[in-house]
């Protein structure tokens, strides 16, 4: 069974040292490094290319931020996942943006963090329940003064479904079975709202469908 590969970055030695000994406990998570700032991370990203990062927010040097966006830009198959004790909206909206695919608070349980790595390996997206409500009450707001309807109004019924459906984890096949539609077609809504959403990926359309509450967080 090949083990998911992590590389923490953090800058406190004994925390890294703690979280380690942790996921060595896991029998299918396997830490290949470390990395104690920013730029460091970058580099043993690019040197090891592990499936998943650990990473904390405020480092010296570089911080987490910027070392997100250089390694989701040198190593797009690489995820970032935040370790952080940091519960701030504004923290969170701009990790999100810079292409974490989620976002782990340091006081969660060891079970946990394994749990969010697996979820985070397969693709998904995975945020604390705190940090998920806490989006959906900023989504909310949004909503209040009307920042957030355009592009939501702007897809049809059917993109709509397949959007919920895609965030659920269903296949173009499951979808198009569900649906009563051929693949081509899903593939097609599904390319027509990834366009007018302005997203990549399905770990994006997952963050927004929590945020639209289509999906429970």
């Amino acid at each position: 069974m090949k083990k998911i590969t992590v590389l923490l970055a953090d800058d406190h030695r004994i925390l890294r040292e703690g979280v380690k000994s942790l996921l060595e406990k896991t029998p299918d998570i396997e830490v290949i490094g470390e990395a104690g700032e920013g730029g460091e991370a970058v580099a043993k990203a690019q040197a090891l290319s592990p499936d998943i990062v650990l990473m904390d927010i405020t480092m010296p040097g570089m911080n987490g931020l910027e070392a997100t966006r250089q390694i989701k830009a040198l190593k797009p198959n690489t995820r970032v996942l935040i370790l952080s004790m940091h519960e701030s909206n504004q923290y969170i909206s701009q990790f999100l943006r810079s292409g974490a695919s989620g976002y782990v608070l340091k006081e969660t349980a060891a079970s946990d963090l394994a749990g969010a790595i697996r979820v985070v390996f397969q693709g998904d997206a995975f945020l604390y329940p705190s940090i998920a409500r806490k989006l959906l009450e900023e989504y909310l707001q949004k909503v209040q003064s009307g920042e957030e309807s355009e592009s939501y109004d702007g897809l049809t019924g059917r993109e709509r479904e397949v959007l919920k459906m895609i965030a659920e984890g269903k296949s173009n096949k499951e979808i198009a079975d569900a649906l009563s539609l051929s693949i081509r077609t899903v593939q097609s809504h599904r390319a027509n709202l990834m366009s007018k959403l302005h997203m990549h990926d399905r770990t994006e359309l997952v963050r927004y469908a929590i945020r639209k509450g289509l999906i429970p967080a």
